[in-house]
């Protein structure tokens, strides 16, 4: 089953599949995180007083991890609208980095240069904004990292246009389905409608864009 042949990502049953686990596993974290908070308040009232201190330090941290979990769920939810918009580009040996890309403004953890679809001569850069999730890339990334780590992204399912936003995704070792869902985007702000139109981008790809989240402002 190739995925590039069907018409969107999310056509692709191994996909879809993919996405619900990768939800799941967002839902069951927020709820792993907020049910030991409380299971842990009901255990101290029937505990010593100096059994608080034991669970402090977790009463502390986990409103924070209960907060970046929720922050996955909006994401996730925008990764779904991109699949429902653009189909799967399979590629190889795409050049890529950890270190900053030259002339990307703004927050970047790492990035893919990809071809640009009304010139694929040209190569524009997608790149990592949120460092959420992102060491099982960054490992991969690393101009040190060894070569049975980079091989595993030698190939890598694309869905997107470079011009604009993208998900990337690395196949699971029988090259079926995607796994390590991950948002790449141009870091677009205001007066970019105006940028990108010089890399030959039309009204039905701004229309697609729209479709997947992108909002311009020229």
């Amino acid at each position: 089953m190739n995925p590039a042949e069907f018409t969107t990502a999310w056509d692709h049953p191994p996909t879809r599949r993919a996405w619900m686990l990768h939800m799941l596993k967002n839902v069951a974290g927020l709820v792993g995180w907020a049910g030991v908070w409380i299971a842990l308040l009901g255990i101290s009232l029937e505990t010593p007083d100096w059994a608080v201190w034991i669970f402090l330090p977790y009463w502390i941290y986990s409103p924070y991890r209960m907060l970046i979990q929720v922050g996955y769920i909006p994401t996730a939810l925008s990764m779904r609208r991109i699949l429902r918009t653009f189909p799967w580009q399979v590629l190889h040996d795409v050049p890529r980095g950890l270190a900053e890309y030259p002339g990307v403004v703004g927050r970047q953890y790492g990035w893919f240069e990809l071809p640009n679809p009304a010139d694929p001569q040209q190569r524009l850069p997608l790149v990592f904004t949120k460092h959420y999730r992102l060491n099982w890339w960054s490992r991969r990334l690393a101009p040190r990292a060894k070569p049975q780590l980079k091989a595993q992204i030698e190939t890598v399912w694309i869905a997107g246009d470079p011009r604009m936003i993208g998900v990337i995704a690395a196949p699971t070792p029988s090259g079926q389905s995607p796994r390590r869902f991950q948002i790449l985007d141009q870091g677009l702000g205001k007066g970019d409608g105006n940028r990108i139109a010089e890399w030959g981008i039309t009204p039905d790809d701004l229309e697609r864009g729209r479709r997947a989240g992108v909002t311009l402002n020229r």
